[in-house]
């Protein structure tokens, strides 16, 4: 009698596994008081629900310096008489005011508390005027470590943006710098240098000369918007109109804000917008900021999902398959991210995971499933297994490395693979994006929509891939036994009641799903049927077996 005995790391059906095992992670991570202030939700927060923020700055390059003010109008949601703002401490505050009069105000660190002279009534609609001024931090290496970029083009122009994701949108304005409340719709003014060009989010509503040799730009957006979202971008710009006309024929504005020198190069280069809006709306819905308009504006910095005013600097190039990745996943983001946006940043393997994802999809829609799987391949050497991909909540977490894209898009090709109907795969993620469509989202909410649309219980593999660093392990025992062969089976996993299911099948024979649980099965088949062959397409539909012994002594 034969025995081998095999574990095999099984992280997504139908490709083997490539991905390294987990590492030891350091000792736990210590948050300090400041992560606290800007990631918790406390009463001085929760008492108030943003409504409406009045941005209005003056940007001088020159000296790499704002100043101006924001207003922020708020509806009381609980009776209070002190509430939290944010606001970098490196920016001074010249006055916060309401009804014009002054208000008092204590900063700790990054948190500005003000004192209100009457209690805030609930349901009531209010505002405060915050004046400020100061040199908003550079960025060290944009977008990952951002804050401003104040560059040159090659002609010399001034040529400035701003990226503020993780960093947080209190590094340069003061608002309420929490995932979990955004505007419901906001206007920026901007007054910079004449002869150059400020873009910002949504619609130019007006452009006017003003004193001192500057030009003001005034700059809305309609629907709610996340507050690392909101940009500023100035520079020799051209802007370039074009149109989309949806399957249900309706027109979407195009406008794409490039340096003047790249206007041609832009023009062709970016003909691929067409197609790649078709293809999401095939698969999502129509682009979710359409009042607004879709805006592509060229950055010093590689790129940012900033909403309805993407931040592109890929220097018009397209990958090996043919498509530029910044403009395909940046312009995914207006879908995940945007539109459905997490509530906290430990949850921000939603923006990621989703919009990596997609790629994929625009991939397969345009060039066939085989270039899709070889794409994916791609991603997966740079899974790390280390952390999991939710992170602590209420701290202002950031993840450590990219397995909320990858490791996120894996999860999503395996669970297609366990659903195992492209019809109803595809049903359920659209319906996330339309039930889900501008709010903000939750993990459990996104689980629960698709087990629903499924008809499948895929909470306990989520909670595997979400809240656990190691991926699951199959391991089995195969025993020979004259003419038959003894396979045992058990999964090796974290998550309570892990069952996630593979395909297998016998010498090229029908495609077979194995079913597999936490606890050790048997199932008992004949020689004939081709062990050999079994254990192959196990390990490459299954995953990239990490230990093996056997075989062993025949008894």
């Amino acid at each position: 009698m034969k025995k081998w005995v095999m574990a095999v790391a099984a992280f997504l059906c139908f490709i083997p596994l490539l991905a390294q095992q987990p590492q030891q992670t350091s000792e736990p991570e210590r948050f300090t008081r400041q992560d606290s202030l800007r990631g918790s939700l406390r009463p001085e927060r929760t008492c108030y629900n943003v409504v409406f923020y009045d941005l209005n700055l003056t940007v001088d390059p020159a000296t790499k310096s704002i100043a101006g003010s924001n207003t922020i109008r708020y509806r009381v949601r609980t009776p209070f008489k002190r509430m939290q703002i944010d606001l970098f401490e490196n920016l001074s505050i010249d006055a916060i005011t309401q009804g014009g009069q002054a208000l008092r105000y204590t900063r700790e660190g990054n948190a500005i508390f003000v004192t209100m002279r009457a209690a805030q009534e609930v349901d009531n609609v209010e505002e405060i005027k915050v004046a400020y001024h100061g040199k908003p931090r550079e960025a060290v290496n944009p977008p990952w470590d951002g804050g401003f970029s104040w560059s040159k083009d090659s002609t010399g122009n001034d040529w400035v943006g701003v990226s503020c994701e993780g960093l947080g949108a209190s590094s340069w304005w003061p608002c309420k710098d929490h995932l979990s409340d955004e505007p419901e719709s906001m206007q920026m003014t901007f007054r910079v240098p004449r002869g150059l060009k400020a873009v910002s989010n949504g619609r130019l509503l007006e452009e006017r000369e003003v004193g001192d040799n500057q030009t003001e730009f005034v700059w809305a957006v309609s629907y709610s918007i996340n507050t690392y979202n909101v940009t500023f971008n100035l520079g020799d710009y051209v802007s370039i109109q074009s149109q989309y006309r949806s399957r249900d024929y309706q027109y979407l504005d195009l406008n794409y804000h490039v340096l003047r020198y790249n206007e041609e190069k832009a023009k062709a280069h970016f003909e691929q917008v067409i197609g790649m809006l078709d293809c999401y709306e095939w698969y999502f819905g129509h682009y979710p900021y359409w009042r607004d308009g879709y805006s592509l504006v060229e950055t010093p910095y590689w790129g940012m999902e900033h909403q309805s005013a993407i931040g592109y600097g890929n220097k018009y190039q397209n990958n090996p398959f043919g498509f530029d990745f910044i403009l395909i996943h940046e312009s995914a983001h207006e879908y995940f991210g945007n539109s459905l946006s997490c509530s906290d940043p430990a949850e921000m393997w939603i923006h990621e995971a989703f919009a990596t994802y997609m790629e994929s999809i625009y991939v397969e829609n345009t060039h066939g499933p085989p270039q899709a799987i070889k794409y994916l391949m791609t991603q997966k050497p740079l899974i790390k297994n280390k952390y999991p991909l939710i992170g602590p909540r209420g701290v202002n977490f950031q993840h450590k490395d990219t397995d909320i894209y990858y490791k996120g898009t894996w999860l999503l090709h395996s669970l297609r693979c366990v659903v195992d109907d492209d019809n109803v795969w595809f049903m359920a993620l659209r319906q996330v994006a339309l039930e889900r469509k501008h709010s903000i989202v939750t993990t459990k909410q996104i689980i629960d929509i698709l087990c629903r649309e499924t008809n499948i219980d895929l909470r306990p593999i989520f909670d595997q891939f979400l809240n656990h660093a190691a991926p699951p392990v199959l391991e089995y025992k195969v025993t020979e036994k004259g003419d038959f062969i003894e396979i045992q089976h058990r999964w090796i996993a974290d998550a309570p009641g892990f069952n996630m299911p593979l395909k297998y099948r016998f010498a090229y024979g029908p495609w077979h799903t194995l079913f597999t649980t936490r606890e050790w099965q048997t199932m008992l088949i004949r020689r004939s049927q081709g062990w050999l062959n079994f254990a192959y397409e196990l390990q490459y539909f299954g995953a990239r077996p990490l230990v093996e012994t056997g075989p062993k002594t025949q008894e």
